[in-house]
């Protein structure tokens, strides 16, 4: 599939100025944990950075999510993502927003697994996708993000947290960019934490 046409199926990616490749952004109102979330003091949710900012300052961006989302029910969306996201070294999914269900947790597993020169990370608060994990392709880093400020998750293989102070994120002392730091895509690190933005 000629990556042109790939475009015109998934209705484009993002690229963040931070991170070093694209990502696949979709809209937070539509996410199944953080929409319940957003509405209890205390959780991460409930200052997402994905409902403020450039994310709803340009109504484009916001058309765009609702695009991708309906994207992928188009019966070639798997072929078409795997049609970019292979000349990628490094991939987010879900800048904004988070897995839908299991269809499209298992779409992402195939396109990881049709990608494996690609490394993927994937922050989720879907504590269902645990009971998914041995089917997780190895160049994928699932790191689920517990919903209260400060908190933390060992459970899993690899999570993540946000904080007041002391993030290990190096990116707001880089100019808000990742830099040459992989920490989020690295299996071999436990706990990322971020500072609240």
């Amino acid at each position: 599939m000629l990556v042109k046409d790939a475009l015109k199926i998934t209705e484009g990616f993002t690229r963040t100025s931070k991170m070093p490749g694209l990502s696949y952004s979709l809209p937070a109102w539509e996410c199944k944990t953080g929409s319940k979330l957003r509405k209890i003091k205390g959780s991460v949710c409930a200052s997402c950075y994905a409902l403020k900012g450039n994310y709803t300052r340009y109504p484009a961006i916001k058309r765009a999510q609702y695009r991708r989302l309906e994207a992928m029910k188009h019966p070639a969306w798997v072929d078409a993502m795997i049609a970019v996201i292979k000349r990628q070294k490094w991939f987010r999914w879900h800048d904004a927003g988070d897995v839908q269900d299991l269809q499209h947790l298992n779409n992402i597993f195939k396109i990881c697994k049709a990608t494996p020169d690609t490394r993927h990370w994937l922050p989720t608060r879907e504590a269902w996708i645990k009971d998914h994990l041995a089917s997780k392709p190895d160049n994928l880093v699932i790191r689920f993000s517990p919903p209260m400020m400060g908190q933390r998750n060992d459970t899993w293989p690899n999570s993540s947290m946000v904080v007041e102070s002391g993030a290990t994120c190096p990116a707001p002392s880089q100019g808000g960019k990742c830099g040459d730091c992989r920490q989020c895509w690295d299996g071999d690190v436990k706990v990322v934490s971020y500072g609240k933005h």
